[in-house]
């Protein structure tokens, strides 16, 4: 028989006096989820965001809290079926459900979007999309690390780069389709989606959402290893040919990434691996952990006076969503030791995310020599800005790679993210020799704004402005694309002027790796 549980101090439907409330400490830890009442006293030292996110919802219903960032299944991998212990009787779930809405500022009204064929641009997108997020998924997706410069610098130094439009062409049409992973899989865009963490905080339709708003784009989707829904879930409605890759960060546990990796080998829809390197540790996002400390003072507020002694008595850390994700992340890798291990756990092709510098893609390359089918692409990307302040954007090491080793070009693919904010800066960046360009928080903020239709109106810009800018230079298609259409000198003069040093100087942090 299923055991019934009251929320608060009283008899329970069943005459026992066993109260959820008062289950609110490290030495004994319930939490309420979809009516079902879970100990996770165990669990609390492994949790992947640390024990003070659980602690700060013990006894109480943290479905709403859940939910969003919690693929199907967590329970089920994570907890014995001994730690259900029953459910919550229906009086007690709708107090337990009025606390958490009180403690929780996402439950309020909001005022409806408008129509998204009013929004004609990704500032607008943006504009809305905030509108209609809870602050927390809000302060997750805005926030980068320290002062937002690099952030910031991202889509500002794609300004300094200036278009030269050529005349007299026939450009009828503009042709956006291109090939990647070494001409293997054909794409209808060089747009897609980088890798964009917990799709949900921003609306339901999560990852799946964005994998149906970009569908009939012909673009591809780079999966977040943090992602709010299952892989299997996010590709189960995609098209035929659509083309997904999976990010991954390699955890502490190896045993835990290679579980990952063989779950991915069962899904024939994502066809590579991208291993980030750019977040070896977590920054300091402030946005984000001072909106973690916001809901964590409207939670304090609500508790008794007694709740309140133990919770001074719990550990301090920083538990905003990005500080979260992170725990078990690996901060060992090596050129010598990760790319072997990752190749015998995978076929598919490795993709290195995070690449800041000439001198890692000229390694990358190199690698990729000697190693055939392995690294097929690398990602110059700073992380959106939310890794390193005042990092370089993937313009500067495209600019880098041009001028002291554009030999690379011919080895592996070149792929950039970050300050994509119209279609001429995707179009720079392909100028500049980038083989595909990606978005993330555009992707989040497109969902935040309308579900997967918001994501479709989101690319449905950036391919219009994309093919627009196309015809007014005058490239018929991608092929056509080259640096006679730019100018960017304004750029050049600020990228690392320090030599090439592809011999030792520059190499010498590598100088035992046996590449």
């Amino acid at each position: 028989m299923t055991k019934v549980f009251s929320a608060e101090e009283g008899m329970s439907p069943h005459n026992q006096q066993v109260t959820i409330a008062k289950h609110n400490t490290s030495n004994s830890c319930w939490v309420v989820l979809h009516g079902a009442v879970y100990d996770v006293t165990d669990f609390l030292p492994s949790h992947p965001g640390g024990s003070r996110i659980i602690l700060q919802l013990a006894g109480r219903d943290a479905t709403a809290e859940f939910d969003p960032i919690h693929p199907p299944g967590t329970l089920e991998d994570n907890l014995p079926p001994t730690a259900k212990l029953g459910i919550v009787d229906p009086e007690s779930l709708k107090k337990l459900q009025h606390q958490s809405n009180v403690a929780n500022p996402a439950q309020e009204k909001i005022t409806p979007p408008p129509p998204l064929h009013h929004l004609l641009n990704l500032d607008e997108i943006e504009a809305v999309a905030k509108t209609q997020v809870s602050k927390k998924c809000w302060a997750y997706y805005f926030s980068a690390a320290d002062d937002l410069i690099s952030k910031t610098y991202n889509n500002t130094v794609y300004r300094n780069i200036l278009l030269r439009p050529r005349v007299f062409v026939d450009v009828t049409k503009a042709d956006t389709a291109t090939s990647i992973l070494g001409g293997t899989f054909k794409l209808s865009t060089p747009l897609y989606v980088s890798p964009a963490a917990m799709a949900r905080l921003a609306h339901p339709d999560g990852e799946a959402g964005i994998a149906k708003g970009i569908s009939r784009f012909g673009a591809m989707q780079l999966v977040s290893h943090n992602a709010s829904m299952s892989p299997e879930q996010i590709v189960a409605d995609a098209k035929p040919d659509q083309i997904f890759g999976w990010q991954l960060y390699v955890q502490t546990a190896r045993a835990k990434s290679e579980a990952m990796l063989a779950r991915i080998a069962k899904l024939p829809q994502y066809k590579c691996v991208v291993l980030t390197l750019d977040a070896p540790v977590p920054s300091k996002r402030e946005h984000d952990e001072k909106a973690a400390l916001e809901a964590e003072l409207l939670i304090e507020a609500s508790r008794s006076e007694e709740e309140k002694e133990k919770a001074k008595k719990r550990p301090d850390s920083n538990s905003g969503v990005g500080q979260q994700l992170f725990f078990g992340t690996a901060a060992d890798l090596t050129w010598n030791t990760t790319l072997p291990w990752l190749a015998k756990h995978t076929k598919l092709p490795i993709v290195l995310k995070g690449i800041q510098t000439h001198e890692d893609v000229y390694l990358a390359a190199q690698y990729a020599k000697k190693h055939p089918r392995t690294i097929k692409a690398v990602i110059l990307s700073n992380h959106g800005g939310r890794s390193l302040d005042t990092a370089p954007p993937a313009v500067h090491t495209l600019l880098e790679c041009k001028k002291y080793c554009p030999e690379v070009f011919d080895i592996i693919e070149i792929w950039v993210d970050g300050g994509i904010r119209r279609g001429t800066d995707i179009v720079k960046a392909l100028c500049l020799g980038a083989k595909a360009v990606g978005v993330g928080r555009a992707a989040l903020y497109g969902l935040g704004a309308g579900g997967w239709k918001g994501v479709e109106r989101t690319f449905e810009i950036l391919q219009g402005e994309l093919q627009t800018c196309m015809k007014m230079i005058g490239a018929k298609d991608i092929s056509e694309l080259g640096p006679r259409f730019i100018n960017s000198r304004m750029v050049e003069r600020d990228i690392f002027d320090g030599g090439a040093g592809l011999d030792t100087s520059g190499l010498q942090t590598f100088r035992a790796a046996k590449l």
